[in-house]
C-alpha cells in the first residue's frame, strides 16, 4: 500500500511495475509498467498495458480531482480510498479490484514469460492493440459525440465499473473530494501487494518520474 499524503498543487501518475529485473547500475526491464528500463525512470511514463491511479490536489479549498484508469490497459487491481476527508465532493472510494487478466480476450492477452509460465500478466486496451482512430478516440473520433464505447471498453467497464474504460468515459470515472491523504493499494483481494518492492510503484509528477523507496 502506498499514502500519498495530501500536497496543494501535486498532480501525477501511479502506478505499479511487475516482472522486474534490474542490475547493479539500474539497467533492466519490467514485463510490465516499464519506464525506459531504467530503476529510476527519469521522466519515462509507463509502457502500456498499465493500470493508472492519477490525480490532481487542488490549492487552498479547491478540491482534488481523481480517477483509476484503464485506458492504457490493465496490468493490476488496484483501489484508492480518501483518507481524512473534509469539505464538500463525493470523496469515494475508487478502483479496479477485478482481476481483468483472467478474463481478457485474446486479442489484447500480454503473455509473460520469466517464472510466469506463460500466464497473461497484462491486458491490452482496444486502442494499443489495434490502433485505429475509432478506438483510440483520435483524428475523426477525437470527441465524445463520435468517440462512444466499444466492444472491449464496455468489457472494462463491466469488470470495473468506476474505473475510465476509454478516453471520454468521464461522467462514471472522476471522482472530486478533499482528503488529508489517499491509500492506494495495489491487489486489495490477496496479500500480494505487501511483497510488493515499492521501488517499483511509481508516480508521474509534472514530466518528472519519481520513485518511492
Amino acid at each position: 500500500m502506498v499514502k500519498l499524503t495530501s500536497v496543494p498543487g501535486w498532480s501525477g501518475r501511479i502506478w505499479a511495475r511487475t516482472g522486474c529485473t534490474f542490475d547493479a547500475t539500474g539497467i533492466g526491464k519490467c514485463q510490465t509498467g516499464d519506464c525506459g528500463g531504467r530503476l529510476e525512470c527519469d521522466g519515462n511514463g509507463a509502457a502500456p498495458p498499465t493500470s493508472l491511479f492519477e490525480i490532481t490536489l487542488g490549492q487552498g479549498n479547491e478540491q482534488d480531482f481523481y480517477d483509476v484508469s484503464m485506458v492504457d490497459g490493465y496490468n493490476l487491481p488496484l483501489l484508492v480510498q480518501p483518507r481524512g476527508v473534509y469539505g464538500t465532493g463525493t470523496c469515494n472510494a475508487t478502483g479496479c479490484v477485478t482481476d481483468i487478466n483472467r478474463g481478457c480476450p485474446k486479442e489484447l492477452q500480454v503473455v509473460g514469460g520469466d517464472g510466469y509460465q506463460g500466464g497473461v500478466i497484462g491486458c491490452k486496451s482496444a486502442c494499443e492493440a489495434f490502433g485505429s482512430d475509432q478506438y483510440c478516440c483520435s483524428g475523426e473520433f477525437a470527441n465524445p459525440t463520435t468517440c462512444q464505447p466499444s466492444y472491449y471498453s464496455t468489457l472494462f467497464k463491466q469488470a470495473c465499473p468506476k474505473a475510465y474504460s476509454y478516453a471520454f468515459d468521464d461522467a462514471t470515472s472522476t471522482f472530486i473530494c478533499k482528503a488529508f491523504e489517499y491509500d492506494i493499494v495495489f491487489c486489495p483481494n490477496s496479500n500480494r501487494y505487501v511483497s510488493l518492492p515499492l521501488q517499483f510503484v511509481t508516480t508521474y509528477l509534472q514530466n518528472k518520474i519519481l520513485t518511492f523507496n
